[in-house]
């Protein structure tokens, strides 16, 4: 394991905020969701024409109010778990300040477009997965 994360800087928008004048927990989902996204187009800039990925699961736990800001959120992006057709990506959001507001474990399955079946996962992908691999999100419940 090479303990490795992308950082994502991502820019948070006015229309996030809610009536409390923090981020919306329903805008956590979008913010990992685009950084899981731009993970991508980092670790595969030339995307095999067959790769298809779904979401299996997500788990997010907020651990602090993100108050709007123009600083961007950085996200931490890693792969926390490796299977045959599945991986699970940890990612930790920081506010501008660098406080941890919240992290998530997304579980992707790797799926044959023509079936949308699970199918392993291409030798050429679970390298580059691997060379991004890191720990699992602390969520607070885990002994």
């Amino acid at each position: 394991m090479t303990d490795q994360s992308l950082d994502v800087s991502i820019q948070l928008r006015w229309g996030d905020m809610d009536i409390n004048n923090h981020i919306n927990n329903v805008q956590f989902a979008r913010l990992f969701e685009e950084s899981r996204v731009r993970a991508f187009s980092t670790w595969f800039p030339t995307r095999p024409a067959r790769l298809s990925m779904l979401v299996a699961r997500q788990d997010i736990e907020f651990t602090a109010t993100l108050d709007y800001s123009p600083d961007p959120v950085v996200v931490h992006a890693s792969v926390s778990r490796l299977g045959t057709s599945s991986f699970t990506m940890t990612l930790i959001l920081d506010d501008a300040s660098g406080t941890t507001c919240a992290m998530a474990e997304t579980t992707m399955v790797v799926v044959d477009p023509a079936t949308g079946r699970p199918t392993p996962m291409e030798d050429d992908l679970r390298s580059e997965l691997e060379r991004w691999r890191g720990p699992r999100a602390p969520f607070h419940d885990r002994r």
